[in-house]
């Protein structure tokens, strides 16, 4: 038992996930051509809270309920990973350029909301997000899909080696 804790606490390599992951799509594929996604969530979900009055969410939601399942086996997994399996003596690596100690600044408030709504305004933008496009769409040959992904690649570098630094020692260390 304490073997099979083990390798589920630690990474797995990368010739074992990465082609699990490669599946997936295939398997999606064969199964309907369904998108696979995280952001169309979102929608499914105000499409079931919100009045049918709001034309965009006067759809049937129901079409994308498997994806709903997807997301809350990912919001277990993390629950399960993150307490169940947590590590009773973890180690703590060196702080991210956006450390909890951020959380305690306007300007970490500020940082983390605001990159919630760029975030939710480019998947709207780019018609999806990076698992729906960087899996489902690669897989499936779309070039819209290539040019968004290759834009995310981009976008992600520019904001991690850039932009991050800047807006860290312009707003929460000054």
């Amino acid at each position: 038992m304490d073997s099979a804790l083990e390798l589920l606490r630690r990474p797995w390599p990368w010739w074992a996930v990465g082609p699990l992951v490669g599946l997936m799509p295939a398997a999606l594929l064969l199964l309907g051509n369904r998108m696979f996604g995280v952001s169309a969530n979102l929608r499914h979900a105000c499409a079931i809270l919100v009045p049918k009055s709001a034309t965009f969410f006067d759809y049937d939601w129901r079409a994308g309920a498997w994806n709903l399942a997807f997301v809350a086996g990912i919001l277990a997994g993390g629950f399960v990973g993150g307490v169940l399996l947590s590590d009773p003596a973890p180690t703590l690596g060196p702080p991210s350029a956006f450390s909890w100690a951020a959380l305690g600044t306007a300007g970490g408030w500020i940082i983390l909301v605001g990159g919630g709504f760029l975030v939710g305004f480019g998947t709207a933008w780019a018609g999806g997000c990076t698992s729906g496009h960087g899996l489902s769409g690669v897989a499936d040959l779309q070039a819209a899909s290539l040019l968004a992904l290759a834009a995310f690649f981009a976008g992600g570098i520019v904001t991690s080696w850039w932009l991050l630094p800047w807006i860290w020692r312009l707003v929460i260390a000054p």
